[in-house]
């Protein structure tokens, strides 16, 4: 499966839950960090970060994520946008491979 999410906070944290300067993008970095240390194959851009793996590792990185996002404010807003297609692997890059080639053919 591919996951694709977008997590932020918003609201005004708990007391002493994070430091007084911190901004959204400490907090999207914090959930970055917990994708890129699961192992799992992944890519991070401007709007959402995308992992590769089965459903239940998938969820749980973004379960984890989410918690720790949820530290920079009373709330967290999260979307999810999901590609299941079982028995497929290497979907983050070969999508995009089949794209290009296809453009590639165009007159």
């Amino acid at each position: 499966m591919l996951l694709a999410f977008s997590v932020a906070p918003s609201g005004v944290p708990a007391e002493g839950s994070r430091p007084n300067d911190a901004s959204v993008h400490d907090a999207v970095a914090a959930a970055v960090k917990i994708v890129r240390e699961s192992g799992l194959p992944n890519q991070t851009d401007s709007m959402f970060t995308t992992i590769e793996g089965e459903w239940d590792e998938v969820f749980d990185v973004v379960k984890r994520a989410t918690e720790a996002v949820g530290r920079y404010g009373s709330r967290v807003s999260l979307v999810i946008k999901a590609d299941i297609r079982p028995g497929y692997t290497g979907e983050l890059t070969a999508k995009v491979d089949r794209l290009e080639s296809a453009l590639a053919q165009e007159p």
